[in-house]
This record gives C-alpha cells, structure tokens and sequence, in this order.
C-alpha cells in the first residue's frame, strides 16, 4: 500500500482504541532478498531489519498493544550458511546492547520463548541481561523467539505433562486446554490475536503452533527492512474490520 500520502497520525486516528489485539506476533521475513535487491549480502538486510524492529516496537506501544512477539531465530536458522548464522548471532549481542536504554526510556519489558540454552554463551548472556534490565517495565512486553520451534514447543510441553503423570502428580484425564497452555514457554502470556508475515509468504514456519489457533493471519508482500509504523498500523486496521466468530455464527457475535 502506498502510505506517501497519509500521515501516522491520520492512520492512527482510523484506529479503534477500544478493539486492540492484547498480543500481536510477527514473522519478520525477507531480510535476505531485500538485501539482494540492493546488491548485498544476506547480512545487509538483518542489520537494516533492526531499524523496522525498533519502529514497530514503539508503534505498538504508542498504541496500547500488550504484547509483542517477534520471530527472531528459529531452530531451522541453524541450516544457513555459518557466517550468515555467526553474523546473526553477533548482530543480536550488539542490538541488544544498543537498544535496551531505548527499552527502558520506553518503560517496555523484554522476554524470549525458545530452546535459549543452546544459544552462543554471548548471546545468551546479553539476552539474559536485557531480560534482567528491563524486568520491571510494564508498559508493553516485548517477546523475542529465539532458537524457538513451535512443534519443539509442544512436545517439551507434552514431555512435562507426562511426567507429572508418571510422578502421581497429575491425571491424564485431567489434563485440558489450559494445562496444556501453562505447560508451554508461553506461559502467562494470551495468545496472538493477530499474525503478520512480512515478504508476501504465507505459511507459519513452524511459529506459535499451538498460540496461533485463533489468530487473524495478514500477510503483505512488503520486506522486512521496509516494513514501518505505518505498515503495522494498516495491520491493526485491518484486523479490526474483520469479524471474529470462535466457531460460532455472525448473528451470536452481533449480540
């Protein structure tokens, strides 16, 4: 969409305050081929992704959303060509050191999901301290999935039901929906009502399985790199036009 005639301020006044998605995930894709239209490497287009990831951090906090989530680096990642993966790695330490002064000017609490334990020791313990610096920030918390897999997710889950079960803590027959929601590295947090996908793919790689059951998915063919406030705006407008039913009909909802 072509946003050069209409401010932030005249997209934001189209926003309606009173139905915002308490927790909004994204997929941020198309790093990779934006730097290849600009004639660089893969690595280009993670450092300028950054800036998109700081514009609509602060977009959704200006607005009122709760949460957060953002698809940093997922347990596939580790496929990609070592140095991209390297740089990837460094780029985090050094984002995070950068950015958690901004975190806490804009009083937001950072948090990760995802098998944190087989991160490099330096990005982990920049994780760590970020999480730790800005654990008392409650304006909007900011999700970062790292090494994360949503099928990885279920089974760690399903794995600590059923020792439960085998301890005598617990009853099969017991466990339901919000055991099981407990049980994963979400825990706390609602689910996503809304997921955007960046880069015009449209599939869930493997992201919030289990969350995402509900969500409105929209997609846009816009490249991460490129993607702004005004761009996740138009996301939350749109979301807000849609009709959410929860299996049942028009009329039950209208009521």
């Amino acid at each position: 969409m072509d946003f050069s005639n209409i401010t932030i301020e005249e997209l934001k006044a189209q926003v309606n305050l009173e139905k915002l998605p308490r927790h909004v995930a994204i997929i941020m894709d198309g790093n990779g081929r934006w730097a290849k239209q600009h004639g660089k490497a893969r690595v280009f287009g993670h450092k300028n992704g950054v800036t998109s990831v700081r514009e609509v951090t602060e977009g959704a906090a200006e607005l009122g959303i709760e949460y957060l989530t953002l698809y940093a680096f997922s347990t596939e990642n580790w496929k990609r060509p070592a140095t991209e993966v390297e740089a990837l790695m460094l780029l985090l330490v050094q984002t995070l050191g950068r950015e958690v002064a901004t975190l806490n000017k804009n009083n937001i609490r950072l948090q990760a999901i995802g098998d944190i334990s087989k991160l490099p020791p330096r990005t982990k313990k920049a994780l760590l301290k970020g999480i730790e610096d800005t654990k008392h920030n409650d304006r909007m918390t900011l999700v970062l999935a790292l090494n994360y897999s949503g099928k990885w997710e279920i089974l760690e889950a399903a794995k600590k039901l059923s020792e439960e079960v085998e301890k005598g803590n617990l009853k099969t027959e017991d466990i339901n929906d919000e055991l099981f929601s407990n049980a994963l590295s979400t825990q706390g947090i609602p689910d996503p009502e809304l997921l955007i996908r960046t880069s015009g793919e449209t599939r869930l790689s493997n992201f919030l399985l289990w969350q995402l059951a509900y969500a409105e998915f929209y997609f846009t063919p816009v490249f991460w790199p490129d993607f702004r406030k005004k761009h996740f705006v138009q996301a939350i407008i749109d979301y807000q036009q849609r009709e959410r039913r929860f299996g049942k009909i028009s009329e039950q909802v209208s009521k």
